[in-house]
């Protein structure tokens, strides 16, 4: 369901914070803890609810040990395949298309003026608000809108562990002028299952490509050559 009808609104510096706020909580973050408090209050685009959300996870991100906190991190999104905060591993999973799809969203970012460093992934949702947040209000609820569905996936899965870090994605599909509503997420597979070895030409092992004859996931892909976001194809 969309919330907005009218001009979004400026949300450069809250999209900053968010997109920080999904990165590794090491000192240098947590420093800067009441820097991100600061900036979500004083943009305000988020509402009141949200924006309280977000303060209580800052603080407690601030205040925790930091080894309990960034290895909490670690737990959730490096070692779920619901939670992971990678986009391209709920829609292509490790099939070939991957890699096609990682160097058009290069493409797009560079478009857009957002060079990446080397080591950094663009499909982590860190990066991609990042992006977003380089760009007018319109294209980026329209970039944000185009990721909406992946993100519900992570923010149900999140909501489903009852974790704080579901308030941020929450608020990214308010951004993107959805509402944050939960959708049913299928169980994580056991480990042995995600680790089998895939039948022969019976696709690949993990979700990201289905077997021959089954219809194929969505693609993030350009829309055009002049789009400086990304669009949704079946």
């Amino acid at each position: 369901m969309k919330l907005f009808a009218a001009s979004p609104p400026e949300a450069r510096l809250t999209l900053r914070v968010l997109a920080h706020l999904l990165r590794y909580p090491d000192t240098e973050f947590r420093a800067h803890t009441g820097d991100m408090r600061q900036a979500l209050q004083a943009e305000a685009v988020l509402p009141v609810s949200r924006l309280a959300e977000l303060d209580t996870l800052l603080r407690q991100l601030s205040s925790r040990p930091a080894l309990d906190v960034e290895s909490d991190y670690v737990e959730l999104f490096d070692r779920g395949r619901r939670t992971a905060l990678h986009l391209f591993e709920h829609v292509h999973g490790d099939s070939r298309d991957r890699g096609p799809a990682m160097i058009d969203l290069i493409q797009t970012y560079e478009k857009g003026g957002l060079y990446l460093d080397p080591a950094e992934l663009p499909d982590h949702l860190s990066v991609v608000l990042e992006f977003a947040s380089t760009q007018p209000p319109p294209q980026a609820r329209e970039f944000l809108g185009e990721i909406a569905h992946i993100v519900r996936v992570i923010f149900s899965a999140l909501a489903g562990r009852k974790s704080p870090y579901a308030s941020v994605l929450a608020a990214v599909l308010e951004l993107a002028g959805e509402k944050a509503e939960a959708v049913v997420v299928a169980p994580e597979p056991e480990i042995d299952e995600s680790w089998a070895e895939p039948e022969v030409f019976g696709g690949c092992s993990t979700e990201g490509q289905a077997k021959p004859g089954a219809p194929q996931p969505i693609h993030i892909v350009r829309k055009s050559p002049l789009s400086t976001s990304t669009g949704a194809q079946a």
